[in-house]
């Protein structure tokens, strides 16, 4: 059956910054990633990537007995990402009789995926009888063919679904987590890929430590240990290291470093998701404030301190309709933009050969559909689209910093809409702000106008002012720091609001400052993010692509 379908005009700048030419290998500037710079001081790269599983029972790449390999690492580019987290089990690369004899389609027939092995006859022929390692490895060619950066990251152990406190692979010590094994395992991948795959680009030690055994003195010694050998072998490459309590807990590098021999080429790496927590039961201005709180204690400070930050997983029900995770994501939206930090989605696997004995399992988290033939949800992709491009870093510094006003539950930002009127549109083109140190919002680019609220339910326009009495003054309210507030000209607070109709920017009763967890701010929500980047231009443009089945509205 043909498929042509068209990609939207929104996602060019996502396909021209994807295949922006880096300069390998990458290495750190203070808490950004940033390129080799032949010389000087490197440009910043952010990781903006798909996780693709590789670490399952059959120790195979997913969704290749669905769609040539060529094919998926074309539609990851095409969906803005620049980047692949390939997870691997550790035995592949640490049991030869697995990894380096059985072949894909005799993995396949282990657990008698007959329907598998005719999917990779029909698109994969050529790596169906590979051995494990092998095809791997192809993948990661593939991928880097299509300049996308790959992290190997070692996701488990013995190949299967993780993850669980007692599944044997939780901690050093664990049935299937031999430290001695581990990190001759880790050697040997990083060898695999050293001075033959440039985009290569860095190694995740070991994901979601976790269970019973865990405790800080041993994750020093044995993460130490992972990072030395790793680095001694390749030295290229990110070392990528991971806390406690499944990859959410970083708290006790506050007092003390993760000391090791080498320079910039440390990064770590925090998951987070909604299900970890209820989004519905409370406030929801206070369950974010909570949750964003927690995450700068547990691991954001770490920013601060000049590392960077890489949120490895993170993700949603892409079927929409999982309340808890959606106002998840506007949240996460928020901090991601203001953090700018670098960040994998799960996953790009829109089903697997098998997971936990169910054969062709439909993955809700997937980006892509069952059939791995197009998107499950344009929107979501869309809304993503926003955090791809940095805001910021070395490189990027054309003007002085700004704020921009990011909207994150639509993932655009404040534009014009004519002279004085504002609306939702691409953040390739936001406006610029400034605040004064009264609480005024002015153009930074134009600062005879600043920003004006008049009467509750009418637009926010932009007025010529010639002292700042003339012009409203904003603070933000509410325990998520996202709602702006201002008072009219009647003495009435409002808030900055988004018209549902027309994308207009509108003031409105400030909404649920308190109160009712049905109550939904998430229309108000706006963050102040710095920026440093010039606008993105480009003509409109329409790409052909397979996997997106029809244009996306902005």
């Amino acid at each position: 059956m043909e498929r042509f379908f068209i990609i939207s005009v929104f996602l060019l700048h996502l396909l021209v910054i994807t295949n922006i030419s880096f300069a390998f290998p990458l290495s750190t500037d203070t808490r950004w990633i940033v390129d080799d710079g032949d010389g000087n001081r490197g440009r910043r790269v952010k990781l903006t990537c798909v996780n693709w599983p590789s670490h399952l029972e059959t120790a195979v790449a997913e969704g290749l007995s669905k769609q040539p390999l060529d094919l998926i690492s074309e539609e990851i580019v095409s969906m803005g990402f620049n980047c692949v987290r390939l997870t691997w089990p550790l035995y592949l690369a640490t049991d030869e009789s697995f990894s380096g004899v059985m072949t894909v389609r005799q993995s396949l027939r282990k657990f008698g995926l007959s329907e598998a092995v005719s999917g990779f006859q029909a698109n994969n022929p050529s790596i169906l009888d590979l051995p494990l390692i092998k095809a791997f490895q192809e993948v990661a060619s593939s991928l880097g063919n299509h300049r996308l950066m790959v992290i190997l990251d070692n996701h488990i152990s013995k190949p299967g679904w993780c993850c669980s406190d007692n599944d044997g692979n939780g901690f050093f010590g664990d049935k299937d987590l031999n430290p001695n094994l581990w990190i001759k395992g880790l050697t040997k991948m990083a060898s695999i890929f050293a001075n033959v795959s440039s985009n290569v680009v860095g190694m995740s030690l070991r994901n979601e430590l976790r269970g019973p055994k865990q405790n800080i003195k041993d994750w020093y010694k044995y993460m130490r240990l992972g990072a030395e050998a790793v680095h001694s072998v390749n030295p290229d490459v990110l070392v990528i290291v991971s806390g406690l309590n499944y990859d959410a807990d970083l708290s006790f590098l506050r007092d003390r470093p993760f000391e090791v021999s080498f320079k910039r080429k440390l990064v770590f790496e925090i998951h987070w998701y909604g299900f970890w927590s209820s989004w519905e039961g409370d406030n929801l201005n206070k369950i974010c404030g909570r949750e964003t709180e927690k995450i700068m204690k547990m691991s954001g400070f770490l920013l601060e301190k000049g590392f960077p930050l890489f949120v490895s997983e993170f993700g949603i029900d892409q079927r929409g309709s999982n309340v808890n995770d959606n106002r998840f994501l506007s949240c996460f939206m928020a901090l991601a933009a203001d953090l700018d930090i670098d960040w994998a989605l799960w996953t790009l696997a829109g089903s697997y050969y098998v997971r936990d004995k169910r054969i062709d399992s439909d993955e809700s988290y997937g980006v892509l559909d069952w059939n791995w033939s197009s998107v499950r949800n344009s929107t979501i992709l869309q809304m993503i689209s926003a955090i791809q491009p940095p805001f910021q870093g070395p490189g990027l510094m054309e003007t002085q910093p700004k704020k921009i006003i990011f909207h994150p539950s639509s993932g655009l930002c404040i534009v014009r809409k004519s002279l004085f009127q504002l609306k939702l549109g691409s953040c390739d083109r936001p406006e610029s702000f400034r605040v004064s140190s009264h609480r005024v919002l002015s153009l930074s680019e134009e600062r005879i106008l600043c920003l004006k609220a008049y009467e509750k339910g009418k637009s926010v326009k932009l007025r010529l002012f010639f002292s700042e009495t003339r012009c409203s003054k904003w603070k933000l309210l509410s325990e998520s720091k996202m709602q702006l507030s201002s008072i009219t000209k009647n003495g009435v607070s409002v808030c900055l609001d988004v018209d549902s109709d027309t994308n207009n920017i509108v003031t409105n009763k400030c909404k649920c400052l308190e109160g009712k967890a049905i109550c939904d701010p998430k229309s108000q929500w706006f963050k102040l993010v710095t920026s440093t980047r010039s606008r993105i231009k480009h003509k409109p443009f329409l790409q052909i692509s397979p996997f997106l089945q029809q244009p996306l509205l902005v």
